[in-house]
C-alpha cells in the first residue's frame, strides 16, 4: 500500500550558482490529484572558492572531476546536515537531490551531475533519490528539462510555467501533451558580467536598464542555430562558452550594454515561445523573477498575464518539484515525460540509495 503523505528535502543547485536550495516540503496525494506545503526553506550561497571550483566544471579531465564529485558530495552533505539540524527536522521520508550539473552534452549520451553518490546517503544517513538525468539520456532524451512533471501535477493552472534562472525554460500543454525545452541563456551569462563589476547579480536589471541595446549583437544572437531548432532541445555551460559568449566579446561593449542587450534578446526569444497563445496565464519562477527590466522588457512584448508568485514558490520551485520527483520515484511513478525530453519512452528516473 503505498503512502498519501510524505515529508521530504529537496536540494537544487542551478547552473547560475546563486547556491543551494533547500526546501523541506510535504507532499499529499489523493486519486491522483498533488499538492504541496512548504515548511521549511533556505538558500545557502557557495563560498568563492567552490564558486571558482563550480564555473570551470567543463574544463576538468575526468580525474579532477571524479575528485571534485567526491569533494562536492561531502560540502552538500554539511549544508543539508546543517540544514536538518537548524530547522530541527525529525520526519524525513528522502533526501531529494538535483545535484550540480558539470557535464550535459545529450547529443553524445552524456550528462553528469555531481554531488549524486551513495556517500551522500551515508553522510546523511538518510534515505537519498538523485542523479535524475541519466537514464534519461540513455534512454535518448535530452535530460532535461526535468521540473515539468512538477507543472503537470502542481502546477497545472498555468497555461505556461517559465522558470528564468541560468537558462530560460518552459513548459506547457499541447494537444494534450507537455512539452518543455530551454529558450536561451538568461543568469548565467547576465551574472558572468555583472561579475566582473564586482556584483554577483545586477540588482532589479538597474545595470541593464542604463545600457544601449547594440542591435547587431542582438541580430547576431536571436540568429543563432539552437532558436531555429524544434523542442525537444537543452542548452550547457559548454554551449555557452563555445557559441554564446564569444559573440559577445567580438563586440567589445561596456558591461552595461551587453546586460541591456542580453536582456533585450531573453524577452525577444521568450515572446516568441509564448506567442500562439493569447489571454493565457504565464507563471514566471526563478531569480530572474526578480529583474524588474527583463520583466518590463517581457511584458511589453508579450499579451499575456503575466503571474509573479509569492517569493517561496519564486526561490523554491525547483527544489520543491525535485523532492517530488524522488517521491514519484519511490512510488515507482513515472517522473519523466517523454514529450518532454525527448526519450524513448516515459519512465521513473532517478537512483535510490540507503544509508
Amino acid at each position: 500500500m503505498l503512502k498519501e503523505d510524505y515529508n521530504v528535502i529537496g536540494v537544487m543547485s542551478g547552473t547560475s550558482l546563486d547556491g543551494v536550495d533547500l526546501v523541506y516540503v510535504n507532499f499529499k496525494v489523493n486519486d491522483d490529484v498533488w499538492s504541496f506545503n512548504c515548511l521549511d526553506t533556505e538558500t545557502v550561497s557557495y563560498t568563492a572558492g567552490w564558486g571558482e571550483r563550480l564555473k570551470n566544471l567543463t574544463e576538468l579531465s575526468q580525474k579532477d572531476l571524479q575528485q571534485i564529485d567526491c569533494d562536492y558530495t561531502v560540502y552538500l552533505a554539511e549544508i543539508i546536515g546543517k540544514f536538518i539540524n537548524k530547522y530541527k527536522l525529525k520526519h524525513i521520508d528522502a533526501v531529494c537531490s538535483h545535484g550540480h550539473t558539470a557535464l550535459h552534452q545529450p547529443n553524445k549520451g552524456l550528462t553528469y551531475q555531481i554531488g549524486n553518490r551513495k556517500l551522500l546517503a551515508e553522510k546523511l544517513n538518510q534515505l537519498v533519490v538523485c542523479d535524475f538525468r541519466v537514464q534519461d539520456v540513455s534512454l535518448g532524451g535530452e535530460g532535461a528539462p526535468l521540473v515539468p512533471i512538477g507543472d503537470e501535477l502542481l502546477f497545472k493552472d498555468y497555461d505556461f510555467c517559465l522558470n528564468l534562472g541560468g537558462f530560460a525554460n518552459i513548459s506547457t500543454k499541447i494537444n494534450n501533451e507537455r512539452i518543455a525545452y530551454d529558450i536561451c541563456p538568461v543568469n548565467i551569462v547576465l551574472n558572468h558580467y555583472v561579475n566582473q563589476l564586482g556584483f554577483a547579480y545586477d540588482n532589479a536589471g538597474k545595470i541593464a536598464s542604463s545600457g544601449m541595446v547594440s542591435k547587431q549583437l542582438l541580430e547576431d544572437l536571436n540568429g543563432l542555430d539552437f532558436y531555429k531548432k524544434s523542442a525537444p532541445k537543452s542548452l550547457g555551460l559548454e554551449w555557452v562558452k563555445a557559441i554564446f559568449l564569444p559573440i559577445i566579446e567580438s563586440y567589445n561593449l561596456q558591461i552595461k550594454d551587453v546586460l541591456s542587450t542580453v536582456c533585450e534578446h531573453v524577452a525577444i526569444q521568450i515572446s516568441k515561445a509564448v506567442k500562439d497563445k493569447s489571454q493565457t496565464k504565464v507563471l514566471i519562477t526563478g531569480g530572474g523573477a526578480y529583474n524588474t527590466y527583463l520583466i518590463e522588457r517581457l511584458k511589453s512584448m508579450t499579451s499575456q498575464e503575466i503571474v509573479i508568485p509569492k517569493n517561496v514558490i519564486v526561490d523554491f520551485k525547483e527544489a520543491i518539484v525535485f523532492g517530488l520527483l524522488g517521491v514519484l520515484k519511490l512510488r515507482n511513478e513515472i517522473n519523466c515525460l517523454s514529450s518532454v525530453t525527448g526519450a524513448k519512452n516515459n519512465h521513473s528516473s532517478g537512483t535510490i540509495f540507503k544509508p
